[in-house]
């Protein structure tokens, strides 16, 4: 018997899920359940599991557990950006080997494709918008970054548009930024509301527990799941819960849960808007991966994202929304003057499921037993393509993409603890001290 060590608590001011449409949750599980097909985590990996099993296997019954509501958890608390492209920041040009990024952006492409046609299909109110990104820099350091991805986006043959300093304020309104590097292919979405959507148009042989905490696990010919009030027996056990997987007995050690950092301002008045000028909607992405994020929303909100954390049990702690929304609110003030006595009306944090080696685990993890896990910090395009990819190939399929997922080593192992801890920690430091106006 495997005791779960951590389950999912995360804070209770997401702006994403209080904003997004109210839904009524699924009734959480009790007493004794049995199912051939059984997948543990709606998050935008489980729902598209748990869809295109029920898809492949019409006549059989899937179970989806979630321990928290759809959208609670972290595919509700991302900056909600689908992105198409690669981005290896550990290649001098961020694209790196030009067959693993072809792959890739056909992976992130058909995620996006996903999402699309379910978002039309059920008509999903989500905000989703093909408005691209902003890849965004202040310093020389951050425009040598935006130079270095042009010349690997040309090798890739993507298009892009180089925005110059004085063009900017048409596009995001404020003068804060030196050049942008402007991609159109990013979908932007309100992820929570996206992924109630996609919970709630869920084939009818999907049956979802929420609030359904599984709080121990017997692995063997079936795989027994245990709550606090009963337990669902598995033919075949499905895990997308990313970094709790290790909970679960799996890739212990290999991933690591850091959490990001989100406030988001309350509506901007027709005044505050004409302050601001620009695009009605828009994202941007910082040229260093510690820098900030921002959003500005259909609704007319701003989002700012910076600041990080390494809570290595995957829960939340609220001392660091204290501490972070000051640093929030600064990185506001600095891009947005003419948006003074503009108050945040939200501030949470949600977790990345990273690895060092920047790789995910996909396939088979123990007998009967299959896992699409750790989505580095892409989990609404590639979270949603490896579930799927998951349920064709235990329905018995093969393709390019399958094969690329099935031959990856999966995620490396980190160092013991204490040192990884203090590693994540100074290296989390280091960056975000490093990021410097890019914060």
């Amino acid at each position: 018997m495997t005791k779960v060590s951590s389950l999912p608590a995360d804070d209770a001011s997401c702006g994403w899920f209080h904003l997004s449409p109210a839904r009524q949750p699924r009734p959480s599980h009790s007493g004794t359940r049995k199912a051939r097909w059984v997948v543990v985590g709606a998050g935008f990996t489980g729902l598209a599991a748990a869809r295109q099993l029920a898809l492949n296997f019409p006549d059989e019954e899937i179970v989806l557990i979630e321990a928290q509501q759809v959208g609670y958890g972290s595919s509700g608390r991302n900056a909600g950006f689908a992105i198409d492209l690669p981005h290896d920041i550990g290649a001098d040009d961020y694209i790196g080997d030009i067959a693993t990024a072809k792959t890739s952006l056909k992976l992130n492409l058909t995620g996006q494709g996903i999402l699309k046609d379910l978002v039309e299909q059920h008509r999903i109110d989500c905000q989703m918008r093909p408005a691209g990104k902003y890849q965004a820099a202040i310093e020389e350091r951050g425009v040598a970054v935006l130079d270095a991805y042009r010349r690997g986006l040309d090798k890739l043959g993507q298009a892009y548009e180089m925005v110059e300093e004085k063009q900017l304020p048409e596009h995001i309104g404020t003068h804060f930024y030196k050049k942008a590097l402007f991609t159109p292919g990013t979908l932007l979405i309100q992820p929570a509301a996206l992924v109630k959507g996609l919970a709630d148009s869920l084939p009818k042989n999907v049956t979802l527990y929420e609030r359904t905490p599984i709080t121990e696990v017997e692995y063997g010919d079936k795989t027994v799941l245990g709550h606090r009030n009963g337990k669902i027996i598995a033919d075949k056990l499905v895990l997308t819960n990313n970094a709790f997987g290790m909970s679960f007995g799996f890739l212990k050690g290999s991933m690591l849960p850091v959490f990001t950092y989100a406030s988001l301002t309350r509506p901007l008045t027709a005044d505050e808007q004409a302050r601001l000028g620009g695009k009605p909607y828009w994202g941007v992405i910082p040229a260093d991966p510690f820098g900030t994020t921002l959003r500005r929303t259909v609704d007319n909100r701003i989002l700012v994202r910076n600041s990080f954390s390494f809570n290595p049990d995957g829960r939340s702690q609220p001392k660091y929304l204290e501490r972070f929304v000051k640093r929030h609110r600064e990185s506001f003030e600095r891009r947005f003057p003419m948006l003074q006595g503009v108050d945040f009306e939200y501030t949470w944090g949600g977790a990345l499921s990273l690895a060092r080696n920047h790789l995910s685990q996909f396939g088979l993890l123990a007998p009967n037993v299959y896992g699409a896990l750790c989505c580095n910090g892409l989990g609404v395009t590639r979270g949603t393509v490896t579930g799927t990819l998951l349920a064709d190939w235990l329905a018995g399929e093969r393709n390019d993409l399958i094969e690329f997922l099935l031959s990856s080593p999966g995620p490396n192992r980190n160092p013991p603890e204490p040192l990884l801890s203090l590693g994540v920690n100074l290296n989390l430091m280091w960056g975000q001290h490093r990021a410097g106006k890019e914060s």
